[in-house]
């Protein structure tokens, strides 16, 4: 007898991105072995004081990181490539319902 496999989509309620991206990834041991936090203390300057807050700057890096590891130059692809890799999404600090950054300024 033939299987068919059916495709119910299901909003998951209990999902923990972390359980989902192995111990050994290399974007899950990247996230573990940098530390980014000086980052914001490095561009405040940058910024003003008013206006539309902008890209974190840790997740700014973080997807240009991203787009030099996975050889991306359009800004477009690597947002569109990082929505889809659940290792990445962890690596940016999103979650699988998050919208990432559509504007890349650089």
């Amino acid at each position: 007898m033939q299987g068919k496999k059916g495709y119910n989509e299901k909003l998951f309620t209990n999902f923990q991105l972390s359980n989902h991206v192995p111990q050994e990834n290399f974007y899950r041991r990247l996230l573990e072995t940098i530390d980014l936090s000086f980052l914001y203390k490095d561009t405040k300057f940058l910024y003003g004081n008013t206006g539309n807050p902008s890209i974190d700057p840790v997740v700014f890096f973080k997807l240009m990181l991203t787009g030099y590891l996975e050889n991306i130059t359009s800004d477009r692809k690597l947002v569109e490539h990082c929505a889809m890799r659940m290792d990445i999404l962890y690596f940016l600090g999103y979650d699988i319902d998050e919208e990432l950054p559509l504007a890349l300024h650089h």
